[in-house]
């Protein structure tokens, strides 16, 4: 084989309405803290029956059993007497002893309610909440059931703390800054103007703790901790500061560092108490795993909990500094200060979350993974993370082909036009399932802990290409489930997926794919579907390519390509016997 390589054009892309019939949620709002889409926007709601099948092609689906789903408990907030724990479960904000027992719910909406944070006398609860679009800030007296908004900012506000005193409510938020820096602000608790405590340009600043005595706030600096906190592992995007601030208003802040980079130092919280008065708790990397450590006012920081893997995140602790409530992998735990003992809190839920109930949604927007069927009647596509199909030349309501509180992808179809092939994040791992019109039956294609994803079919619709865990291509046949490699590369893992990395020739004896190669420069490869060597057929410098095609004829390959701050173009590579 050779080549000749030819730039064609830009690209550009087609989109229109549909509209959908959509049964329950796909997100279950586990974890409320995630970026909220808003609930309300372009959709009409009624109580959903029955899901129509389009005409001559799909038999009504029936509703699989699935397994029942792992409770998630996140962001708990001790209270300021330590006798019991707020958290949020399920987009809600529920409370439970601290000792272990049952969750009752607290606060229930419809859209998601996420870090709740006591008053220092444990008479109100501030949280935040999307109820009113964006995420602001709300308060809630415990007394008497009343609630207020507090925030009302354009951009998204993260609740810290309260002062020490009550009086004010300390936030971050990037509303104000440029290129997504964040600042820290104040409220008055009673309701006010916000008012800037550490906003220096081209730095973020973020997760901020009044001291005690109300003269100093401790803020974490540098670094993507607000808006990447979820990151597991360590990259230098996340690598913070901890400082101290002071001032009145009346001024300039004066800053003082406390500790250098090298390591995630998140959510600090200052001690209690005339011994430990001056100490700063927070969480940190610096050993590896996450761990609570502490700052004492002289010397260095140490190590309290000796967690060996796992994620520690954010942590609360209680008005006499004795005991701190955090989260780890999804449970709620609690640590000892004097006894320097930590433990996870047995929590059983009672009651249920708002939401969840059938919706008959209208959307005409936040259609992707759009493919339409080699006979040109059906089109398959993704909307709010699950699989759909409707009639290609009408529209209308559409088919629901997955029901999971997983995300599905990469929808692709036989060439029967009877058959899709797509990818699911279930079970902590991207696979690979087949659905039948014929049957109305799901079928794993692989399973395991390995990410398989971009999947498509060949020509004769009895194989499967397939890239598995960013590193190799792979065939997997429909019939026996059976995997073989065929070849190594350089492919990117979930959830960085490229559009349309494979491609089979028309005779299905080859497969070109795209691969990462000299600089990740991103190119073109070709194997034989039988086995055997791979080979480059295209040497672009560019910084990325994401989708390939093969000419019906077998003569060519067209793939997009680009730099990073460019216009991207098509190629052409004319394949040619040897």
């Amino acid at each position: 084989m050779y080549l000749a390589l030819t730039a064609l054009a830009t690209g550009t892309k087609i989109g229109g309405n549909l509209e959908v019939a959509v049964g329950p949620p796909l997100r279950s709002r586990l974890l409320s803290r995630r970026p909220p889409m808003r609930r309300s926007a372009s959709i009409v709601v009624a109580i959903l029956a029955t899901l129509p099948s389009f005409r001559d092609v799909v038999a009504q689906v029936s509703p699989r059993p699935t397994a029942a789903p792992r409770p998630v408990f996140a962001e708990p907030a001790i209270a300021p007497n330590a006798d019991e724990i707020a958290f949020v479960h399920a987009g809600d904000i529920w409370v439970a002893p601290a000792r272990g027992g049952e969750g009752r719910l607290l606060v229930a909406h419809p859209a998601n309610d996420s870090r709740p944070v006591y008053s220092p006398d444990g008479t109100r609860l501030a949280f935040m909440s999307t109820r009113a679009g964006s995420p602001d800030i709300w308060i809630l007296n415990l007394g008497n059931a009343s609630l207020r908004r507090l925030t009302f900012g354009d951009g998204a506000e993260q609740l810290d703390g309260w002062s020490r005193d009550g009086r004010w409510i300390y936030y971050s938020t990037s509303a104000h800054d440029i290129a997504g820096m964040s600042d820290v602000y104040r409220v008055r608790s009673e309701g006010g103007t916000p008012m800037p405590v550490a906003a220096d340009r081209y730095a973020s600043e973020f997760m901020a703790a009044p001291s005690p005595d109300g003269n100093a706030v401790a803020i974490v600096a540098r670094g993507f901790g607000l808006s990447q906190w979820w990151r597991a592992g360590r990259s230098h995007l996340d690598e913070s500061e901890l400082w101290v601030v002071r001032g009145d208003g009346s001024g300039a802040p004066k800053y003082e560092q406390l500790t250098q980079r090298g390591a995630k130092q998140q959510w600090p919280m200052w001690g209690a108490g005339s011994a430990d008065g001056g100490s700063l708790y927070f969480i940190s990397d610096r050993s590896g795993a996450q761990n609570l450590w502490v700052k004492p006012p002289q010397g260095d920081a140490r190590q309290l909990t000796s967690f060996a893997n796992g994620r520690v995140m954010w942590p609360t602790m209680s008005a006499n500094g004795r005991t701190i409530a955090f989260e780890k992998e999804f449970g709620i735990w609690t640590y000892d200060v004097a006894g320097r003992k930590a433990q996870e809190v047995p929590i059983t839920v009672r009651g249920v979350a708002i939401g969840g109930a059938a919706e008959h949604l209208v959307l005409t927007t936040g259609f992707s993974d759009l493919a339409v069927s080699p006979d040109g009647k059906k089109l398959a596509f993704v909307a709010r993370g699950e699989v759909f199909a409707a009639p290609a030349a009408d529209g209308g309501d559409a088919t629901r082909l997955t029901t999971t509180s997983a995300a599905e992808a990469q929808v692709a179809w036989a060439p029967d036009s009877r058959r899709v092939v797509y990818s699911a994040n279930r079970d902590g791992a991207w696979n690979l399932y087949v659905y039948d019109f014929a049957t109305s039956r799901e079928t794993p294609l692989t399973n395991g802990r390995t990410h398989n994803v971009s999947p498509r079919f060949s020509p004769d619709g009895k194989q499967v290409a397939f890239l598995r865990d960013g590193r190799e291509l792979c065939v997997v046949s429909v019939d026996t489930r059976q995997v073989r490699v065929l070849a190594q590369g350089v492919f990117g893992r979930p959830p960085f997926f490229l559009e349309r990395p494979i491609a089979w020739a028309p005779d299905g004896r080859w497969i070109a794919y795209l691969s990462g190669g000299t600089k990740l420069f991103m190119n073109a490869y070709v194997v034989p579907a039988a086995g055997g060597d791979a080979r480059q057929v295209s040497w672009l410098a560019n910084t990325r390519a994401t989708s390939l095609s093969w000419s019906g004829d077998g003569g060519f390959l067209l793939l997009d390509t680009g730099m990073r701050m460019e216009p991207g173009v098509l190629a052409r590579v004319d394949l040619l016997p040897f």
